[in-house]
């Protein structure tokens, strides 16, 4: 007996074509949708979803499911691709994949399962989620792959019809199933990075949106120790590519913050507290499901996908939320986002506006 429609988002990878064939062995009647998020060339003239769709097709053929292509390149351009650039004028370190699942993957991608009378939508992404009185995101079994961090932003009522079919799997019982199924992309290399970036330089790809200009690099206390390429290359905590080196305690420079409007990078020697906050803000953060109540409340965090879950203190004012770490944090960069959970429960997620 069929339990209903689904469309599962096919990227090419292994880990979408084995949540279809898991949904297929399951008893739902299964669609493949390909999105195609960014029009451009490679750096060898050649696009790189155009080599991605040919494996979903291989995919899909091997499955025994029909599949189809949408793009939704203009929507990604005017809501996530903008936001990215707007952040990084700001001197921030955004994240764009946060964006795209909310966006595109479970917005854009949703209204064409609307369309298709699909029950659900489903995606490879590593979690899982609970159906009952509320709809819950739950972290995955797998806590090495676990991609809530990336989903922090979705809401209850996207959740409502979500599938994750890889939820209680480890990526290697994932590459076994493709391989014992002649699952044509079971040996497939993972991608990594921004979708629209790929494998190309990031400075030679950022340069040509936002222009750059050389400028100072100066400790805090305002002394000029090198010259900076562009301030928007670089992000807080980073140690290599800098120039720098040599002179004072002797130790290596870390960039520990950006001033933007006297174009400055600055920069510190040693793993100094500079480097270091114990608490941070945000202004506008988002509950997937279950809001926390007003006040102090306990919860584990992260800054960072892949990031081990720090023990946390939760402040909720309203829609400002401060997060008090048990233990001081490296390298929190504003614009990117902190992530609450209680047990397995992720609870939602909020751009880091401040550092403490």
């Amino acid at each position: 007996m069929k339990k209903g429609r689904v469309v599962i988002g096919l990227s090419g990878g292994v880990d979408s074509a084995v949540a279809a064939l898991l949904l297929k062995r399951q008893g739902y009647e299964v669609i493949g949708l390909f999105m195609r998020n960014w029009r451009e060339e490679d750096e060898c003239g050649r696009c790189t979803a155009d080599d991605d769709f040919k494996d979903v097709r291989r995919v899909a053929d091997k499955i025994g499911i029909p599949y189809y292509a949408e793009d939704f390149s203009d929507r990604y351009l005017d809501r996530v691709f903008s936001v990215f650039l707007s952040e990084y004028e700001k001197g921030r370190t955004p994240n764009p994949d946060v964006l795209c699942n909310r966006e595109i993957k479970f917005e854009a991608f949703a209204s064409f399962a609307k369309a298709a009378e699909a029950d659900f939508v489903a995606t490879g992404h590593y979690a899982d989620v609970s159906h009952g009185e509320r709809h819950l995101l739950l972290r995955s079994q797998d806590e090495n792959k676990d991609q809530t961090y990336f989903l922090n932003q979705i809401t209850e009522t996207q959740l409502s019809t979500a599938l994750f079919p890889l939820g209680a799997l480890k990526k290697g019982e994932v590459r076994a199933i493709a391989k014992a199924e002649g699952l044509p992309v079971w040996e497939k290399k993972d991608s990594t990075g921004i979708c629209f970036i790929g494998e190309r330089n990031f400075r030679n790809f950022l340069s040509t949106y936002i222009p750059m200009k050389k400028g100072e690099i100066v400790t805090p206390d305002g002394k000029v120790v090198g010259e900076h390429q562009g301030v928007f290359y670089y992000t807080k905590g980073q140690r290599k590519g800098l120039g720098v080196g040599g002179g004072g305690n002797g130790e290596p420079y870390f960039v520990v913050g950006k001033d933007v409007k006297n174009n400055r990078l600055i920069v510190t020697q040693g793993e100094t507290d500079l480097l270091y906050s114990s608490s941070l803000e945000t202004d506008a953060f988002h509950f997937i499901s279950e809001r926390l109540p007003e006040g102090e409340s306990p919860v584990t965090a992260r800054i960072r996908h892949r990031q081990p879950l720090q023990e946390a203190v939760a402040v909720v004012e309203g829609n400002k939320v401060t997060v008090r770490f048990k233990n001081k944090q490296r390298a929190v960069q504003e614009g990117q986002y902190v992530v609450l959970y209680q047990d397995r429960i992720c609870l939602g997620g909020g751009v880091i506006e401040r550092t403490n």
